[in-house]
């Protein structure tokens, strides 16, 4: 059954399953994420976050034209962020292939930006429910214990387009707002989203020709 998509916050630190969710101790406080379309079950889980007192957390959707299985084949490449990711200039793996979790790889962000490089873990490759998810580990930049999950579902029943949502939760830096700091990863995962769409759209096209 759909569910509206929504971010969860506990009141204490746990973490939290897509498939056993033991909350029986847990006071949660539910923030609405407005947005018309429902969602399945399944895709609102993946979005649940735990955000600590002195994090943030936010979610992005993006509505792309194209079918799930062309802007899956872009999003699923670990190793090759940069392909709609323009803010960042280059990666390599640095450990595993890619495709098995515990895959690192380490990302360089273009200037002018406040960061230089990212390590990131790979937490989630699900090929069958369109489910990528990395954690930074390291690396020169300001966004501490980084965490981003990104779905993919079909926008209607007949499978016409994709609905991405993206969501993360993250450090609030040292002299830095709640506030401040989501509306900077915001505009940095938009952003990427408009690009992946702009992306996908002209690979569909193509593929239509």
């Amino acid at each position: 059954m759909p569910s509206s998509l929504q971010l969860q916050r506990p009141t204490t630190s746990t973490s939290l399953s897509c498939h056993k969710q033991s909350q029986a101790s847990l006071t949660w406080r539910r923030v609405p994420v407005t947005w018309e379309t429902p969602v399945p079950d399944y895709v609102a889980c993946h979005h649940t976050r735990t955000v600590g007192p002195n994090q943030c957390s936010s979610v992005v959707v993006q509505t792309i034209n194209a079918p799930v299985s062309t802007v899956w084949s872009v999003v699923r490449r670990f190793d090759n962020p940069q392909a709609y990711k323009h803010f960042l200039k280059s990666c390599h793996l640095i450990n595993g292939d890619g495709v098995d979790v515990g895959s690192l790889r380490e990302v360089h962000v273009v200037s002018g930006l406040p960061a230089a490089s990212s390590t990131e873990r790979l937490e989630i490759l699900d090929d069958e429910r369109h489910v990528l998810s990395f954690s930074v580990v390291g690396g020169d930049h300001r966004l501490a214990n980084y965490r981003s999950v990104t779905t993919l579902h079909a926008a209607s029943p007949s499978g016409t387009g994709t609905v991405v949502v993206e969501s993360y939760v993250v450090d609030v830096p040292a002299g830095n707002t709640k506030e401040d700091t989501c509306s900077f990863v915001d505009t940095i995962v938009r952003c990427n989203l408009q690009s992946l769409a702009q992306m996908a759209e002209n690979m569909a096209r193509n593929s239509s020709v």
